[in-house]
């Protein structure tokens, strides 16, 4: 199908000779230059003029602003996103973390004159040890993917310290996120897969059948990416220690239980945390991330360093670990997030964290009731923060009709796709996670707009297979637009 395109390209609104701004005229200086060229490099001057699109100043803001307002974003939609936990995050987060005190600080300022900034990690990390139950925690990884592999790079450092190199193996379930076993295989483990039961969670036979004495680790989500919690976690963590094994918490989905379960009581031993899914930083763009590890005492000497402290009369930066596995962040980590996190923490207090996850339950598990009624739900227990559904039941009507032509639909209504095709057991996979911030009248809207998507697919599959309809590019071909990418406007003009 042709893309369709509502919004004229910036370089078709080009008018010959139109300027935005003028610039000074380049005059003689005391030197007696007057062109670029006498001082630059003729390597590094232009000889043409640059392919650039000649508008006024109006036009060009608002083509800009158009642009913006056709992105979609939490502050102006539906964002159900399961596994990602794309929820709206209080703006006093924003403000806490861009104060001029915090922003305009140097990350070489003695620490006599950084007492502010050092209490905030300090007391951050004691916030975050508290409701995860372990230790002690670091602040240094830059991102989820990070922490979980300084992790393991912990895990590493704790069996070969106790002389055990033959621990070379970590187990890790089919339904893992992806940068389970890349974190694995980064730290030189051979990944070793185990097979999810036909309730969704780990299967106790195979788990014993592939414990070994070569097991270094077990690497869980609880709960893990199907929604559902481990029922069996305390035998799961029994088994995986009577083996000589630690246990590694993926902590994607710890909103789904803060407050009510922490993991270091399940019987883990470490875990990383997302603070972009739970604690109110920033979640994709490309910008700085933030990754928390927590650790009970016996993983507590490999941490990263320096670490900060309190000696009970100021806060220091601790470079006290002999077997530390180094510092793996420049300077002590990216501070402006773990003051929104130490915000949010601040702002909610473990009543009010406990009610998050609270909400959280609530919302997937309504959602889930609602729309089993019309959509095939593979696993039907009571879930945590999120569920898997499929479009099973719709391909019968249509062979042609899948999870990514239904879930197209929903962009026409103002609704941004749910995560699909993931995790991977499950088929024609629709993993959707509302969040502990959406009203039920979002959610109740939600479920209309799915059902008629249901209706559509009986009566107008066209509807459906030809979605979406309203947004600037119409439908294309993942495959081919992911395998011969074409960014250049110009060569992309002289192919029509």
């Amino acid at each position: 199908m042709t893309a369709k395109v509502l919004e004229t390209p910036i370089f078709e609104k080009s008018n010959p000779g139109a300027r935005g701004v003028s610039l000074p005229v380049f005059g003689l200086d005391s030197t007696g230059l007057n062109r670029i060229s006498d001082f630059l490099p003729e390597g590094l001057t232009r000889k043409n003029l640059s392919r650039l699109p000649e508008l006024a100043q109006l036009d060009t803001i608002r083509h800009y602003v158009r642009l913006s307002q056709l992105n979609h974003c939490i502050d102006t939609g539906f964002y159900p996103l399961g596994s990602c936990t794309m929820k709206f995050n209080p703006k006093v987060c924003d403000l806490y973390g861009q104060l001029d005190g915090f922003t305009q600080l140097h990350p070489l300022t003695p620490e006599s004159l950084s007492q502010g900034a050092l209490e905030v990690m300090y007391r951050l990390q004691q916030y975050l040890a508290d409701v995860s139950g372990f230790d002690r925690v670091t602040l240094q990884p830059a991102a989820g993917a990070q922490g979980e592999l300084v992790g393991m790079m912990m895990v590493k450092a704790y069996f070969k310290k106790h002389q055990q190199p033959e621990r070379t193996q970590v187990l890790i379930p089919d339904a893992a996120h992806g940068t389970n076993p890349a974190s694995a295989a980064m730290c030189g483990f051979e990944v070793i897969e185990l097979k999810s039961n036909r309730e969704g969670g780990v299967d106790l036979d195979e788990l014993k059948q592939k414990l070994s004495p070569k097991t270094a680790a077990l690497m869980l989500t609880n709960p893990n990416t199907l929604g559902l919690f481990e029922r069996d976690i305390l035998e799961i963590t029994r088994l995986v220690h009577d083996a000589g094994g630690l246990m590694y918490y993926d902590g994607a989905n710890l909103n789904a239980v803060m407050g009510q379960a922490k993991p270091a009581l399940m019987g883990f031993d470490v875990m990383h945390i997302n603070t972009h899914k739970t604690f109110a930083t920033p979640h994709g763009g490309g910008g700085p991330g933030s990754g928390p590890v927590a650790v009970n005492n016996k993983l507590a000497p490999f941490l990263p360093k320096p670490y900060a402290d309190f000696d009970g009369s100021q806060y220091f930066l601790n470079n006290d670990l002999p077997d530390s596995i180094g510092k793996v962040k420049a300077f002590w980590g990216n501070f402006e997030m773990m003051a929104r996190a130490f915000t949010y923490i601040s702002a909610y207090g473990s009543e009010g964290l406990a009610r998050v996850s609270q909400d959280a339950v609530l919302n997937a598990n309504y959602l889930k009731e609602k729309l089993k009624t019309m959509y095939h739900v593979p696993y039907d227990l009571t879930c945590k923060h999120e569920f898997v559904m499929t479009s099973q039941r719709q391909k019968v009507t249509d062979p042609h009709i899948n999870t990514m032509a239904i879930v197209k639909r929903l962009m026409d209504f103002g609704i941004h796709p749910p995560t699909v095709y993931f995790p991977l057991i499950v088929a024609e996979c629709i993993m959707i996670e509302p969040t502990d911030t959406e009203s039920k009248e979002t959610l109740d809207r939600f479920i209309e707009v799915m059902s008629e998507i249901d209706r559509e697919c009986r009566e107008t599959p066209d509807v459906i297979l030809n979605a979406p309809h309203t947004t600037p590019i119409g439908k294309v071909d993942e495959v081919a637009a992911a395998r011969n990418p074409d960014l250049n406007y110009f060569s992309a003009a002289k192919a029509d």
